[in-house]
């Protein structure tokens, strides 16, 4: 799941270097969203789930065209950005308080869910389709950003975007492009969370976006891989944790993995050193 969120996390900060901090909330919205999908309109599992990421992905490039292109055409510093990414998240937060109330709102169980016991491991359908639900999406968009066009033209843009545009790329349509596919993901994790978890509030996001943050800088921002490998560590981690010792620990230790990795190796465990010319 954490893997999953830290994808948008990753992606952009990989085109733009810019870490959105309001992806998090955005996770909340696509939540919302599937709430309403499968309430109001019934929809089924699948049908929640793409209407979600469809809907949510709409929400990532508006926050894109209306908050952070000015400030890029502008030549706004990259802090400026930061506190614009804050301020869409309090924004994404109030508005759904303000739209749907600040009540839990308990999302509807849209699968059947049976139990395996393995040598004493629970086991269930439900873990099992989240699981490879997110895999699939992961690797679907980790063959996307490395064997089509489309990812060798994001990964140029976050090489060089000038060059890029003089070569007559439309650089503006690969960072929308760019926001689709994370604001997509961050709103099928939301899905998937809610089957888990299924008690909605406007301000999931904000724990949920710090740890799937923490995964990414685990593994190595910027890399699809990384985000997969630090989500995965973070989650068995708050395994173990719930196993054997008290669950209010959990997120203490999630936040000491992630000063512990950046005092070991600041770049992520995928992460290289970046080598600066002068």
């Amino acid at each position: 799941m954490y893997a999953l969120i830290a994808l948008g996390y990753t992606m952009v900060y990989g085109v733009l270097k810019l870490i959105n901090f309001a992806h998090g909330d955005i996770f909340m919205a696509g939540a919302f969203i599937g709430f309403f999908l499968a309430t109001y309109l019934k929809l089924p599992f699948v049908a929640t789930l793409l209407g979600s990421m469809v809907l949510t992905a709409l929400l990532g490039v508006t926050v894109e065209r209306i908050a952070y292109r000015p400030l890029r055409e502008a030549g706004a510093p990259r802090m400026s950005l930061v506190i614009t990414a804050l301020g869409v998240g309090l924004f994404l937060e109030n508005f759904t308080r303000a739209t749907v109330g600040a009540e839990p709102r308990n999302f509807p169980r849209l699968l059947e869910t049976a139990a395996w016991d393995l040598g004493g491991v629970a086991l269930t359908s439900l873990q099992v389709l989240i699981i490879g639900t997110a895999l699939a999406l992961m690797l679907t968009l980790r063959y996307l950003v490395r064997y089509t066009l489309v990812g060798k033209a994001m990964r140029a843009v976050a090489d060089n975007p000038e060059v890029l545009g003089l070569m007559g790329v439309n650089v503006d349509r690969i960072i929308v492009l760019t926001f689709v596919l994370g604001s997509a993901l961050a709103a099928a994790g939301g899905i998937l969370y809610a089957q888990a978890y299924p008690v909605l509030d406007p301000y999931m996001g904000i724990v949920v976006g710090w740890k799937a943050f923490i995964a990414a800088v685990v593994g190595g921002i910027g890399l699809i891989d990384g985000a997969m490998l630090g989500g995965v560590i973070l989650g068995a981690t708050e395994v173990f944790v719930a196993a054997y010792l008290p669950s209010t620990y959990r997120d203490g230790i999630a936040f000491a993995i992630l000063i512990l990795v950046l005092l070991l190796r600041p770049t992520g465990l995928l992460g290289r050193p970046v080598v600066k010319k002068v």
